[in-house]
């Protein structure tokens, strides 16, 4: 771009279009005034309204994580940063490319402390990838630049830009510049590759834990034909953030879990783990025991170069793009392979078929259906009902926590995009998370799995949802408790003298509460009700939540 005279305000606004920049999700307030002048100037922009600052970071969240785009978010100076911080610490562990932005008051002001004021670089910088702000006008194209640059050069994650009310009024002639997109696509050079192969055609019974950069990536077939060639058993990473493998090929065994020693009994069969686009058995409460069997040799391929090594050595680390890696290695590892090998890896695929997902999922569902007519509804029976009817192209949103593993064991994720699920442990996401999947993923139906307790995060999503008629499906599952809370106190410290876990004096009215923010919404008590219910509400095409009363699980 050429030198243009332009207010700041409008500089920010044209600098974010021409970095591919579509949606800005955003909750105004006085020092966002100046930029709330310029949006009606660039239709070109969409920019999307939420009620609080943590649901405009979590919508950020979803569009990015469905899109694999740029998004900006703009919140309101110290408080609504603050607001924020839990949601932008679940972007951090998705990886997700958001240039996010605050207003703060005119360089030179926060000397007096005015209300609302406080230096908001520091208070954010740990959870960003770079955060600064800005001072000069003439510097917004080349901080703007930068910031963009790093949030979308993987490892993706989020930025920060605090922008003064007197940059944004300001106006002067600008040197634009034009985007940097580094090439980040890099595989092991040849020798490498001839390396990685020998070494992965040495192991007998080799295990392949699959992760998220192989459905960013799109490469589920490449991922399938790795483990057909080495006749590994594959299980999805301990964290759900998306889809990770295709469920229904033969050698998807399903999720880890962080659970220590049920992680270490699975790797015991093994005699060597393939770490593939995914987490090295990334944990939740500390346990004595360590999921890595002692000796485990270890591959780790990612381009996140943090993880390689990070708690377990690894014998072969590898900070590469997962695609161009495997694109790369699978001719080398087609020559290489013996027919005495290919056979042997023949048989351990075939072996796997009698406790692979699919057949535990035959089984899961009978164990499911054996509930069928338990009232309050078990929500093992909800699962099951909502995955029968859920049309083919639906995204799933997931943030149900005790339901998670149901859903995990009958839910076919056989689409790179199908699943979207927490990615840091705090809770928030999933409401606001499923509003920015759905403007990502425009057309597809989205069905939002959420807890009760966890709706109550960040329940003022739905007033969004039904203002932009999305076609997104709530489903409440309500066991009126912290069910999670109670099932680790009484695993973990062996007493159910709970207290500070209930929600029922009063009951929270979850479908009044989408009726006042004008969406359609029913209850429903009855499992038998369950499947028509369901399959008319996804098949709607218009915002609608389905509160279902599930068992709370100990007594009612």
């Amino acid at each position: 771009m050429a030198m243009q005279k332009l207010t700041g305000r409008q500089a920010f606004i044209k600098l974010l279009l021409d970095e591919g920049v579509t949606h800005m999700f955003g909750n105004p307030g006085t020092t966002e005034l100046a930029i709330m002048e310029a949006v009606p100037q660039f239709p070109e922009l969409k920019y999307v309204l939420g009620l609080q600052e943590s649901i405009v970071v979590g919508m950020a969240d979803g569009f990015a994580r469905a899109s694999n785009k740029l998004v900006a978010c703009n919140l309101h100076c110290a408080p609504g940063l603050g607001h924020a911080m839990g949601a932008i610490y679940s972007a951090k562990f998705s990886g997700s490319p958001i240039i996010i932005t605050a207003g703060q008051y005119e360089v030179g002001y926060g000397l007096q402390e005015p209300l609302l004021y406080e230096p908001l670089v520091p208070m954010v910088a740990p959870l960003v990838k770079w955060a600064f702000e800005v001072t000069r006008l003439e510097d917004l194209p080349r901080i703007v630049r930068r910031a963009a640059k790093i949030a979308r050069t993987p490892p993706m994650g989020p930025v920060f830009i605090s922008l003064p009310g007197s940059v944004l009024d300001e106006e002067t002639e600008i040197e634009f510049g034009f985007p940097t997109v580094i090439d980040a696509a890099v595989r092991p050079g040849d020798a490498s590759l001839k390396a990685l192969a020998e070494r992965l055609l040495a192991a007998k019974n080799p295990v392949i834990v699959a992760g998220r950069e192989i459905a960013n990536a799109g490469i589920f077939d490449e991922a399938c034909e790795l483990a057909e060639l080495l006749g590994a058993a594959v299980y999805q990473e301990s964290v759900g953030y998306n889809a990770r493998y295709p469920t229904s090929h033969p050698t998807c065994m399903g999720d880890l879990s962080r659970n220590q020693k049920k992680v270490r009994s699975i790797l015991e069969q093994y005699d060597f783990l393939l770490c593939l686009g995914a987490d090295l058995l990334r944990m939740s409460p500390m346990s004595t025991v360590e999921p890595l069997p002692p000796e485990m040799p270890v591959m780790h391929i990612t381009e996140r170069e943090w993880e390689l090594g990070k708690n377990y050595s690894t014998e072969t680390a590898v900070c590469a793009d997962v695609k161009e890696t495997l694109l790369a290695l699978l001719p080398v590892l087609r020559a290489a392979r013996s027919a005495d090998y290919a056979k042997a890896a023949s048989a351990r695929v075939k072996a796997l078929s009698a406790n692979n997902w699919s057949a535990k999922r035959d089984k899961t569902r009978e164990e499911f259906s054996a509930a069928a007519k338990s009232n309050p509804i078990d929500q093992r029976y909800l699962v099951s009902q909502l995955v029968d009817v859920l049309p083919k192209d639906a995204i799933v949103v997931d943030e149900t926590l005790t339901a998670s593993p149901a859903i995990a064991a009958m839910l076919p994720m056989d689409n790179p995009k199908a699943y979207y699920g927490l990615a840091s442990g705090g809770l928030g996401f999933g409401m606001a998370g499923a509003v920015g999947v759905s403007l990502a993923q425009p057309g597809r139906p989205i069905v939002a799995t959420i807890g009760d307790g966890s709706a109550m995060y960040s329940i003022q999503s739905l007033w969004t949802a039904a203002h932009l008629r999305l076609p997104i499906t709530y489903v409440i599952i309500n066991n009126r408790s912290y069910r999670i809370i109670k099932e680790r106190l009484l695993a973990m410290r062996g007493t159910d003298a709970f207290v500070a876990m209930d929600m029922n004096d009063p009951p929270i009215d979850f479908a009044g509460l989408a009726k006042n923010m004008g969406m359609s919404s029913q209850t429903v008590t009855d499992p038998a009700q369950l499947s028509a219910v369901l399959k008319a509400a996804m098949a709607s095409g218009v915002p609608n939540l389905v509160e279902v009363i599930v068992s709370k699980g100990f007594g009612e």
